[in-house]
C-alpha cells in the first residue's frame, strides 16, 4: 500500500449504487484504500444488509492480513448508508453503479444518477458486457458515463476493464483510471467498445470450446477443469496468452505462429484464421518491446520461478 496515497484518500468519498455482491466488493476496495463510501440500493433493506456483509468480508481479509487497519470498526465508521440517490452522490468524487445486468434498468438508473450528481463527476458502470453507448446514449451528461468492469470478486482480483463510449470525455476516462489505480487495481483500457469487452470475450471463447468438448463426449467436465487449473491456468495466473506463446518458441511469437497456425486452423475448422498478418501488423513489435529475445533466458527463469512458487503453494496441506 502507498501510504502517502492512502493519506490523500482519507477525506475523499465515493458513491456505490447497488449493494449486491459486486457493490459490497467495491466498497471493501475503496475502504481499504482510505476512501469514505456512500452506499445506496433502491431495494428496501439491502443497503443495511450490505454493511453487515461487508463487515464479514473484512473479517475474513483481516485473518489473512489483507487489510491495512487493525480495527474493522475504523472501516465501518467510513460507511454512510444513504436513504436516496441524492444523498448518496453528494460530495462524491466518483460514482460506481452496480445494478442489475439489464439494459432497460441501466438506462433508467444512469439517467437518475446523472440528474442528481454534480457535473464532471464520473458515472461508471460495473456491467459485465453492456457498452455505455447502449445505456447512456440518451443521458444528458453522457460525456461522464463509461464502463469500469471489475472481475468477480473485485476486492480480490486487481483487473478492471475501462471502456469509454465514443462520447465519453477523455478527461473522465483518465480520472477513472486514476481512481482505479489509487485503490491498487489494474486498469485495462479498451481502445473501442465491443459487447462483452475483453475479459468475458476471452472467457466466452474458452467456455464455448469447453461446452463443445462435453457435448461431443471428448472429456469429462472434471478433466476439462483440470486442463486449466493444473495446466494452462498455472501460467495464465501471472502471464497472459501472448507472453506465454512468445516464450514458447525460440524465435518468439513469429516463430510460434509459423509453427502452429495451420494446426489451429485445422483443429478449430477456422480457415479464416490469419495470425501471421496480425503478427506482422504490430503484434510482434509490441511483444519484442515488452520481452526482447535477447532477454529470453531471464524471462524464462522468471516464469519458472513463479511456477515453482505457485506449485509449492498449491501443494501445501
Amino acid at each position: 500500500m502507498d501510504y502517502k496515497k492512502f493519506e490523500n484518500n482519507r477525506k475523499k468519498k465515493v458513491a456505490l449504487i447497488g449493494c449486491g455482491l459486486i457493490g459490497q466488493s467495491w466498497a471493501i476496495s475503496f475502504l481499504n484504500a482510505g476512501f469514505n463510501v456512500s452506499l445506496f440500493d433502491p431495494a428496501k433493506g439491502i443497503t443495511a444488509q450490505a454493511k453487515e456483509k461487508i463487515e464479514a468480508k473484512l473479517s475474513d481479509l483481516q485473518v489473512n492480513g489483507l487489510i491495512k487497519k487493525k480495527n474493522i470498526s475504523n472501516y465501518l465508521a467510513k460507511i454512510h448508508l444513504a436513504e436516496d440517490l441524492s444523498s448518496a452522490v453528494r460530495d462524491s468524487i466518483h460514482i460506481q453503479e452496480s445494478g442489475p445486468e439489464d439494459l432497460k434498468v441501466k438506462k433508467e438508473l444512469t439517467k437518475k444518477i446523472d440528474a442528481v450528481a454534480a457535473e464532471n463527476i464520473p458515472i461508471a458502470s460495473s456491467t459485465s458486457g453492456i457498452p455505455a453507448s447502449l445505456y447512456a446514449s440518451d443521458v444528458k451528461g453522457q460525456y461522464r458515463c463509461l464502463v469500469a468492469h471489475p472481475i468477480n470478486p473485485p476486492h480480490l482480483i486487481p483487473a478492471v476493464e475501462i471502456v469509454p463510449a465514443p462520447f465519453t470525455s477523455t478527461s473522465i476516462t483518465g480520472a477513472v483510471k486514476d481512481i482505479i489505480i489509487s485503490i491498487d487495481k489494474e486498469p485495462l483500457e479498451l481502445n473501442k467498445e465491443i459487447p462483452g469487452f475483453v475479459v468475458n470475450r476471452l472467457q466466452g471463447a474458452l467456455l464455448n470450446e469447453a461446452f463443445k468438448l462435453v457435448k461431443d463426449d471428448i472429456s469429462s467436465a472434471e478433466n476439462i477443469d483440470k486442463a486449466i487449473s493444473e495446466g494452462l491456468g498455472l501460467r495464465w495466473s501471472f502471464m497472459g496468452p501472448f507472453q506465454t506463446i512468445h516464450l514458447n518458441a525460440p524465435e518468439g511469437i513469429a516463430g510460434y505462429v509459423k509453427r502452429y497456425e495451420e494446426m489451429y486452423k485445422d483443429m478449430l475448422n477456422k480457415p479464416e484464421i490469419d495470425w501471421s498478418s496480425i503478427v506482422e501488423l504490430g503484434l510482434e513489435e509490441e511483444l519484442l518491446k515488452l520481452y526482447p529475445l535477447s532477454e529470453r533466458e531471464k524471462h524464462e527463469k522468471d516464469r519458472d520461478n513463479k511456477l515453482t512458487k505457485l506449485i509449492l503453494h498449491k501443494t501445501k496441506p
